[in-house]
């Protein structure tokens, strides 16, 4: 039984499963975002080349390709070691739901990387083999691919967030997916794929902008700088006003599914009407909590204590207490192990089908089962309260930012800038853009901070905690894969930045 198995895993496999994960996903996000943001500034610059048959635009879209086939590699390397490891160190996690997280995984090698591998040849060997509108599709479809491959990746995220589409089956001990559809079109999984995407292409044109501000500091490659100037903070400033409304978007999902994390994200402990928003601790937003959860002034948003003491709504809707979840879970398990014992035994219908009732009476907290103590169920609130505030703090900047940028290069209005132009700014203005780079990704790491704090303690939320689902291993084995991992990433990230700097100060091939 998954219980016995549980209560004989050493304390620091956990931990330390937990940490080479997290080291794992930290070092991949590095390069995803970037992939997915440098594909459509090199789409942007392609199709002007495509429209105008002009070569500076053939080399600039060249040029951009580089650095995204650099990062593209990186990112294939770092993804492909996150997946096993779901095999390696969550292996019960993996039997227990492997048939629900393992299908959108499958779909993602099967479809979405073998498309942008495809292309991705095409894209930088075909440039003299086939015609420029296939060339074209090419690019475009690369990164498509990657983006694809990204939706199945974040379904997969999003249903341990909120488990969808999926029943358990007690005979097998495992929970299958019923409903393939509910479980790629959840609107959590619509809502985290959206803000993720969009807050890539941020840091892909933050990226744009840096190199070519280095560019002007340097007075070199002018004209391919100036242009892609425009095409970053074009692409950047959209895309950082739809992350503010996917975050939006994303922030009523969380309250409806995962109310314990906004309420760390908020550091709220007791909860309640007309909440407000809290800037840093004293200074807050009023109603605005209440805005972002429920799209109402007035709504009702729990705390932390009313979480766990369980509380009563405005409207009459009971949320029971942690402690009588933790009952009806234990009930569940007592009577999955009993109509395990009963079907074993050849035992009377009557008595297999009343474990059953009790079993189904009390799945959906089932998780709860495992838990040890009450207050389990409260993540770090420092970290959560902290990093959602970087993080919504960085985008805000970034949109100030991006207008900006479009504002000096555009030279408008005209009257404030005269004969100044963006080639002609003091050195630092261009050292500011080069320092947002590092901000960019900081900004992005947090939101994956929140997402993967304020889901704990659980693996799947209520469904199974993460001292539940890793292997038996021996915390020693996963500590020297750890630093092995540390080792190996830390390098893969020096050998990038080494390759990316030399392509930039080489430069276009013009």
């Amino acid at each position: 039984m998954l219980q016995n198995l549980i209560l004989n895993i050493d304390a620091g496999t956990i931990d330390w499963s937990r940490a080479q994960f997290a080291l794992t996903a930290i070092y991949h996000w590095l390069f995803v975002p970037l992939t997915l943001g440098l594909a459509v500034i090199m789409g942007i610059a392609e199709t002007k080349y495509y429209r105008t048959k002009d070569e500076f635009w053939k080399e600039t879209a060249k040029f951009w390709q580089k650095l995204f086939g650099v990062n593209f590699a990186m990112g294939v390397a770092t993804g492909i070691i996150l997946e096993f490891e779901f095999g390696t160190n969550w292996s019960n996690y993996s039997w227990f739901v492997g048939d629900i997280f393992g299908a959108p995984l499958a779909v993602e090698g099967i479809v979405a990387f073998f498309m942008e591998s495809t292309f991705v040849a095409v894209m930088f060997f075909g440039w003299k083999k086939v015609s420029a509108g296939f060339h074209l599709a090419s690019t475009w479809l690369t990164g498509l691919g990657a983006t694809i491959s990204a939706w199945w990746i974040l379904v997969a995220n999003a249903w341990m967030q909120c488990p969808v589409g999926c029943e358990f089956n007690p005979d097998t001990m495992r929970n299958e997916m019923v409903s393939f559809a509910e479980v790629a079109l959840s609107p959590f999984a619509v809502s985290k794929f959206c803000h993720t995407v969009t807050s890539s292409w941020i840091i892909g044109a933050i990226f744009c902008i840096g190199v070519s501000c280095w560019y002007l500091m340097k007075k070199r490659h002018t004209k391919l700088a100036i242009e892609s100037i425009k095409i970053g903070a074009g692409v950047g400033l959209v895309a950082a006003l739809l992350a503010g409304g996917t975050g939006h978007k994303s922030g009523m999902d969380v309250a409806e599914v995962q109310p314990m994390k906004l309420a760390a994200m908020e550091a709220l402990y007791d909860g309640g009407t007309e909440q407000g928003l809290k800037l840093i601790e004293g200074i807050e937003i009023p109603y605005g909590l209440s805005i972002m959860a429920t799209n109402d002034p007035k709504g009702y948003v729990p705390g932390i204590n009313d979480l766990v003491n369980g509380y009563t709504t405005p409207d009459g809707k009971t949320e029971p207490s942690v402690e009588e979840k933790m009952e009806r879970g234990k009930k569940a398990i007592e009577a999955l192990a009993t109509y395990r014992k009963a079907k074993a035994e050849g035992a009377d219908e009557s008595i297999v089908n009343y474990q059953l009732s009790i079993i189904n009476q009390n799945m959906q907290y089932f998780g709860y089962g495992y838990l040890k103590d009450k207050t389990d169920v409260i993540p770090p609130v420092a970290i959560n309260f902290w990093a959602f505030r970087v993080m919504v703090g960085v985008g805000c900047l970034f949109i100030l930012f991006f207008a900006v940028m479009l504002a000096v290069t555009y030279q408008w209005p005209k009257a404030l800038f005269g004969k100044r132009d963006i080639t002609t700014l003091p050195a630092w203005h261009y050292w500011v853009a080069i320092a947002l780079i590092p901000l960019a990704y900081i900004g992005s790491e947090c939101g994956w901070l929140v997402a993967e704090f304020g889901r704990q303690p659980w693996t799947i939320q209520d469904m199974l905690p993460t001292w539940a689902s890793v292997s038996d291993l021996q915390s020693s084995s996963v500590i020297l894969t750890f630093f092995l991992f540390l080792i190996l990433f830390s390098t893969m990230l020096a050998v990038e930045i080494n390759i990316l700097l030399k392509q930039i100060k080489k430069g276009p091939e013009v």
